[in-house]
């Protein structure tokens, strides 16, 4: 395979270019400007930051992208699909009030929210995995299965289960509706934390398998009928349901890059990753600790395994923030350096299979040629 152009450029700027310029400057030098927008609906594919994280991507980074896509003729719409996990985005209610209040609106954008997986993250549709090995169909949220086009816009971060989180995971993890997300997370078997069920039998009237019973005056989730839908998580107003995080971090990393191929077949794709805020975690979490890496730079391509590559290989070569966990890891004497700054945060955690196994399926190359803008 050739090898995929990627376009780099710093944070530098002059007193006449703001940076939201040098972003869309960017995204022309990596040919974003080539794809045909003229009347087409396209989603840009973000993260919006679980409340109480201050890390998240700035709405004037997404704006810049937003008024470059119109300019082009087409039609933009921010998109995330609900979360798994019990928090401010796990319906459409509170993910778009979340998104409201961390300043992503009309007024801030100018394009509207639209929540790709419906109101209780189960609009979704199943597509097949291209040269798929852990996952035959993905479940994807509709409204990014029925854009014409994708824009990816990253924050690229560290993050306690897939090492780093980047253009792969944010289309592949952040693009599977509430079933997607349990697949590639453990296969999808949520459980009830019995202490804060109410027994008002939501979930019952939602479940399509009939797994719920109250033999004992709490919902009790019968593993062999239940298809893993996510379902009763979204209908729980009482955050009495859960998903089991069980998946190694290798097998995630294929999964995310199988679900990402899963979206990006058969329509424009486009990926920018911003290396800032660089924070330990996930912008899931309600809080963000602080930045582990110097904020280094943007980057736009059309392979999303190349440009997390190329993401990945300058945060490799950048010195570690002092003040940081992981300052604080590589300071201890009986630390093993990884010299690998995501698996100096989190030990456990594997990137590289991700990566592998997206160029494995044609997802795209490792290989690059960085191509620098000033």
């Amino acid at each position: 395979m050739e090898k995929s152009k990627v376009v780099f450029t710093d944070f530098r700027t002059k007193l006449d270019v703001s940076q939201g310029v040098k972003l869309q400057n960017l995204c022309k030098k990596a040919g974003m400007d080539k794809i045909d927008f003229e009347g087409k609906f396209v989603a840009i594919k973000l993260h919006f930051g679980e409340l109480g994280n201050f890390a998240y991507l700035r709405p004037n980074y997404v704006k810049a992208i937003a008024d470059l896509v119109k300019s082009l003729g087409g039609k933009p719409f921010l998109t995330d699909c609900n979360t798994l996990y019990v928090g401010s985005r796990k319906n459409a209610v509170d993910h778009l009030l979340n998104a409201d209040i961390d300043g992503f609106n009309y007024m801030t954008t100018g394009c509207h929210n639209i929540i790709a997986d419906g109101l209780k993250g189960t609009d979704d549709i199943a597509l097949p995995v291209p040269n798929g090995e852990y996952c035959k169909e993905a479940f994807v949220g509709r409204a990014l299965y029925d854009a014409d086009i994708i824009i990816v816009l990253s924050h690229f971060k560290g993050h306690e289960l897939a090492g780093f989180g980047g253009a792969v995971k944010n289309l592949g993890m952040g693009g599977g509706s509430r079933a997607g997300k349990m697949q590639q997370h453990n296969e999808g078997k949520p459980y009830v934390h019995a202490e804060l069920c109410r027994s008002c039998h939501r979930c019952a009237k939602e479940c399509g398998s009939d797994a719920i019973s109250f033999e004992t005056g709490k919902a009790v989730i019968n593993k062999d009928l239940c298809k893993g839908c996510g379902r009763c998580i979204g209908a729980c107003a009482f955050d009495a349901i859960e998903a089991d995080f069980d998946s190694v971090s290798e097998i995630l990393g294929c999964k995310m890059a199988e679900y990402a191929a899963a979206l990006a077949a058969g329509k424009p794709v486009f990926y920018v990753n911003l290396i800032m805020d660089v924070s330990p975690d996930c912008d899931c979490h309600g809080e963000n600790d602080a930045p582990i890496l110097p904020n280094l730079g943007m980057l736009a391509s059309f392979d999303p395994i190349a440009l997390d590559q190329a993401c990945a290989d300058l945060c490799l070569a950048a010195d570690p923030l002092p003040n940081s966990q992981l300052t604080d890891h590589l300071n201890r004497e009986d630390w093993h350096h990884h010299h690998d700054p995501f698996k100096d945060v989190h030990p456990n955690t594997s990137w590289r299979e991700c990566l592998a196994h997206g160029e494995k399926i044609g997802l795209g190359t490792r290989q690059y040629d960085m191509e620098i803008m000033k």
